[in-house]
């Protein structure tokens, strides 16, 4: 029989610290998950959305984190027990080896503090339940990895490129705009008349290049700024753009070349294409063997809610409804 009543939490809370030091929150098959210990899992979220949120949408965001805490507790407690179903366990030396590791990274962990071994040990235990459980079984044909290709083609294209020379115009001060849309608007009439783009970049262009005639040289898509990336998108070599206004100044852009998007070929990025189909592939893999081990389980939510604080008036505790599927 399987008891999961996680969507039972209700709105209000009927504990509070001050009226109860610990007691039983929930019951994974033979192990149980204590109001300590969902507090310490909810500790840090808590005082983020406390400085963040008031009222009923501080009631609310606290809910949430409650109940995603708590499922997360659960389902590490599951996986946990399959581990030790199966004798998986891991050696002290490991646990110390990896807090090294951790320690090298950055990490802020104390390897004389028991609470922060406890974590290393039941993380090292994750990854081997998982790698034994479900990454070993996952599989990556070619036929899932063309796929992934023929289905995901932009992500493995290379930029456009473009060659660019420009024309800016900054304003001195917020009052000198006027100034400034007066000079790019005289410029703009110059080019019209044939006046060299370089010669007009060199006398009023405002621009760090201003002294190689404007020329700006190769960039790719993605690092313009947006208004001037949406002004040349339609544009040919040799085109020269109205006034683009940004947070720049003002600006007249003249593409001199465009390199069009490129598609790598498909044994080019074989290697990368099947990392990621087996991280998709492994995911999916994990949240089925997840559902499994849930459904298979006995869990049983006996508080509705116990870290919210208590409402106006607090009732009696009782065990909330749970529900057999």
């Amino acid at each position: 029989m399987v008891f999961f009543a996680l969507g039972l939490i209700a709105q209000a809370s009927l504990l509070s610290a001050a009226q109860v030091e610990d007691g039983i929150i929930a019951i994974v098959n033979s192990d149980l998950i204590m109001l300590s210990e969902v507090k310490r899992e909810v500790a840090q979220e808590r005082e983020r959305i406390q400085k963040e949120y008031r009222g009923e949408v501080l009631a609310r965001r606290l809910k949430t984190a409650e109940y995603m805490a708590l499922t997360t507790m659960i389902e590490r407690k599951l996986q946990l027990q399959a581990a030790k179903a199966r004798g998986i366990s891991v050696t002290d030396q490991e646990v110390l080896q990896a807090v090294q590791q951790m320690k090298q990274q950055g990490r802020a962990i104390d390897e004389t503090n028991p609470v922060d071994l406890k974590n290393v040990r039941e993380q090292l235990t994750l990854l081997r339940i998982a790698d034994r459980d479900v990454r070993s079984g996952v599989m990556v044909g070619d036929s899932d990895m063309k796929r992934y290709f023929q289905e995901h083609r932009d992500r493995f294209a290379l930029s456009e490129e473009y060659t660019l020379s420009q024309i800016l115009i900054r304003p001195r001060s917020p009052e000198d705009t006027a100034e400034a849309k007066e000079k790019v608007r005289e410029v703009m009439i110059r080019l019209k008349q044939g006046e060299s783009f370089e010669d007009l970049a060199l006398r009023f262009s405002d621009g760090p290049n201003a002294a190689g005639g404007g020329r700006l040289g190769l960039v790719l898509q993605g690092e313009l700024l947006p208004a001037i990336e949406r002004a040349i998108a339609n544009m040919v070599p040799g085109g020269i753009s109205d006034v683009i206004e940004t947070s720049e100044g003002f600006n007249i852009v003249r593409l001199e070349d465009k390199k069009p998007k490129q598609f790598r070929p498909y044994e080019a990025v074989r290697t990368e294409i099947q990392r990621l189909v087996f991280q998709q592939k492994s995911e999916d893999a994990f949240q089925t063997w997840l559902a499994e081990l849930k459904n298979k389980a006995y869990i049983e939510i006996k508080f509705e809610s116990a870290l919210s604080g208590p409402p106006t008036t607090v009732p009696a505790l009782r065990p909330s409804p749970t529900s057999k599927q």
